[in-house]
């Protein structure tokens, strides 16, 4: 049986999960059909735009995104800081921009009169939508439900688009996060789908790159922040570049038909992570297969099993390939 959503989420451990969703039909999300023989590129644009736009709504960033022919991958950090500094008013404004809310919540955010009697129940309202702001479950159903009403009204069909669940998994330390981001961005070099990062369409390395040529980072992505995390509230505890080199060099060696190598530069940014390079070429390779749930070294991952009454049997046999030792 499925676990349900909150006994797999501890933001005490960590902020930072990988979700992923998969069609449950024949009909692709994205990409040709070749049953069919349609095309649905144009939907990879509604997920993307979509995605994008749930991040000035949600306090939830997303560090990590690929649109996939059947499938969609993101990573997520949940920015519970931001909301619960939100003001009452700027909490029921960030929902109203999805759902109506109701007759209450509309009148407190217009500045009218509240009644003696409603304001427990605007209160009550307020705390659900604010624990939904940073609820991923609440993040996906919006993405995905969306993009479901769109697809079966293009396909004149009703049912099921998506499977049941989406599948997400608690990445419990840098590399683990680092290691997945790679996994996530590197997908349509696997797919054989594209040559080179910045040929990857609707994913975050080519926002990444073409933000990168101009001297900037992507405003709807997570920032890197390199050294400077003591200045910055959240972000990436890693230089743009380095990651976009690590990526690149590793995107060189998955692809068959082009040798490369990790340069010295990436060499020591494993180095500091403490991974083997051939343990992080396996990583972006196999992580989907290699982890199933929660993923951290061993010690991160008992705290985590104890946080939430898990078993950690489970999933320890897993953590030899994030680290050496």
């Amino acid at each position: 049986m499925p676990r349900p959503r909150r006994t797999q989420i501890s933001v005490e451990d960590t902020p930072f999960y990988h979700c992923c969703s998969r069609v449950v039909r024949r009909a692709y999300l994205c990409g040709d059909d070749k049953i069919s023989g349609r095309n649905y590129n144009h939907r990879r644009g509604w997920v993307e735009s979509l995605l994008l736009e749930l991040v000035d709504v949600f306090a939830i960033d997303v560090a990590a995104f690929a649109v996939m022919s059947n499938h969609l991958h993101v990573v997520l950090r949940i920015d519970i800081e931001t909301a619960n500094c939100w003001s009452d008013r700027e909490v029921l404004e960030q929902w109203h921009k999805l759902f109506n809310g109701d007759e209450l919540t509309q009148k407190f955010v217009k500045g009218e009169l509240v009644e003696a009697h409603e304001v427990l129940r605007l209160k009550h309202s307020i705390a659900t939508y604010r624990s939904r702001l940073c609820d991923i479950s609440w993040f996906m159903r919006c993405l995905n439900e969306p993009i479901a009403r769109q697809a079966n009204q293009e396909d004149n069909c009703t049912g099921r688009f998506w499977e049941g669940r989406f599948k997400s998994q608690a990445l419990l330390d840098e590399a683990a996060v680092l290691a997945c981001m790679a996994y996530v961005d590197l997908n349509p070099i696997r797919a054989k789908m594209v040559e080179s990062p910045e040929q990857s369409d609707h994913t975050s390395i080519q926002l990444r790159i073409k933000a990168a040529l101009k001297g900037e980072q992507p405003k709807s992505l997570l920032t890197f922040i390199g050294n400077e995390r003591n200045n910055q509230p959240k972000g990436i505890a890693f230089s743009l570049q380095d990651y976009l080199e690590l990526v690149d060099d590793t995107g060189r060696i998955i692809r068959n038909d082009k040798r490369g190598a990790i340069s010295a530069n990436s060499t020591k940014l494993l180095a500091r992570l403490n991974i083997p390079q051939d343990n992080w070429l396996k990583l972006t390779t196999e992580f989907g297969k290699l982890f199933h749930g929660p993923v951290g070294t061993l010690q991160e991952l008992t705290h985590y099993c104890e946080h939430l009454e898990k078993r950690r049997r489970h999933f320890a046999s897993c953590c030899q390939h994030l680290k050496a030792g």
